[in-house]
């Protein structure tokens, strides 16, 4: 089976990335949309949106980083193609899915799903403008407000020359509300004569068994439940529901928090933490711990040495001076 990392913006980007592709199980990763607008971008924009392209297009654990674009121009979207493939990107992924409202009012995105003949004719111009060595992908959701034209959709991005297609079970209407009709996607790997991965409301083990049951699909796109669930992937290829230990995973929250520090806005840094941290307690009760312990908390200073404190291993005081509790 083949599992793959979604890319979310805002989210799952190169730092989260790194953290979950450590653990292990995962085949290859596609990253937050590149915005196309009416230029062709410097090579800075696609660095720093996707800096696995100074490693190889390969995260820091060695797993392959597919760069995705966003856009709605045949001719704009073929040319920062060209330059993504130029720098070495495994593969160029094309975004028909995004939900995001000013995305969408500017015509990229889920909103392309109303206009399969432009979907045509950017997937056209991109095959054209991408060496023919190199994979041309997409990612599209069932539609924007019905999934009436799921199954022509997709044969617009098939037979226009894409390679593979992720299908996120859900239309733009129905945003990250579950259900996912993952039965949808059987009907669109029926009709397309490309490999169709199925996407959408995987959150566990018995989550991945009943959408590959239901779409038919042999391969897997992880989003949240990878974020919520770092040893997923892991879990999926074993079959069994057993989560990651919280001791194997703290080294690498502190090594996220390492990186974010280095790599992000002094400003988004404690917001980041905190933004994992409130996916992870889904799972963990010791990420609950940690979330309400540094939820007020913004210095980073403090926030560094409390995570230190942690690794000691022994009662702490959170950095905002509640209570203390044992790690």
């Amino acid at each position: 089976m083949q599992l793959l990392l979604a890319p979310m913006e805002g989210l799952l980007d190169f730092v989260l990335r790194d953290a979950l592709t450590r653990v292990g199980g995962i085949d290859r990763c596609v990253s937050e949309f590149i915005r196309v607008t009416n230029t062709l971008l410097p090579n800075r924009a696609f660095i720093r949106v996707m800096p696995e392209l100074l490693n190889g297009s390969r995260t820091p654990s060695g797993v392959p980083v597919r760069g995705q674009l966003l856009g709605s121009d045949p001719v704009c979207m073929a040319e920062n193609a060209a330059r993504l493939a130029s720098l070495g990107s495994e593969g160029v992924d094309l975004n028909f899915g995004c939900p995001a409202k000013v995305v969408n009012r500017h015509g990229g995105g889920a909103a392309l799903l109303d206009a399969p003949e432009l979907v045509t004719q950017i997937v056209s111009a991109v095959r054209r403008a991408v060496p023919a060595n190199q994979i041309v992908s997409a990612k599209m959701r069932l539609g924007f407000n019905d999934d009436s034209r799921a199954v022509e959709c997709a044969l617009a991005i098939a037979e226009a020359g894409v390679s593979e297609l992720v299908v996120h079970a859900r239309t733009k209407a129905d945003g990250y509300r579950p259900p996912a009709y993952w039965a949808r996607i059987a009907d669109i790997r029926a009709a397309v004569n490309i490999p169709v991965i199925a996407n959408g409301e995987i959150w566990n083990v018995d989550d991945a068994r009943r959408c590959q049951a239901l779409s038919g699909a042999s391969a897997l796109m992880l989003g949240r439940g990878m974020v919520t669930d770092p040893g997923l992937a892991l879990a999926i290829r074993a079959d069994t529901p057993t989560p990651l230990a919280w001791e194997q995973l703290m080294p690498l929250i502190q090594d996220f928090w390492l990186l974010v520090c280095t790599t992000q806005e002094s400003r988004q840094r404690a917001g980041r933490l905190k933004q994992w941290l409130n996916f992870l307690r889904r799972t963990y009760a010791e990420a609950e711990a940690m979330y309400q312990a540094i939820r007020t908390e913004n210095d980073q200073a403090r926030i560094t040495a409390w995570l230190d404190s942690k690794r000691a291993n022994r009662i702490i005081t959170s950095p905002s001076h509640s209570k203390p509790y044992p790690t």
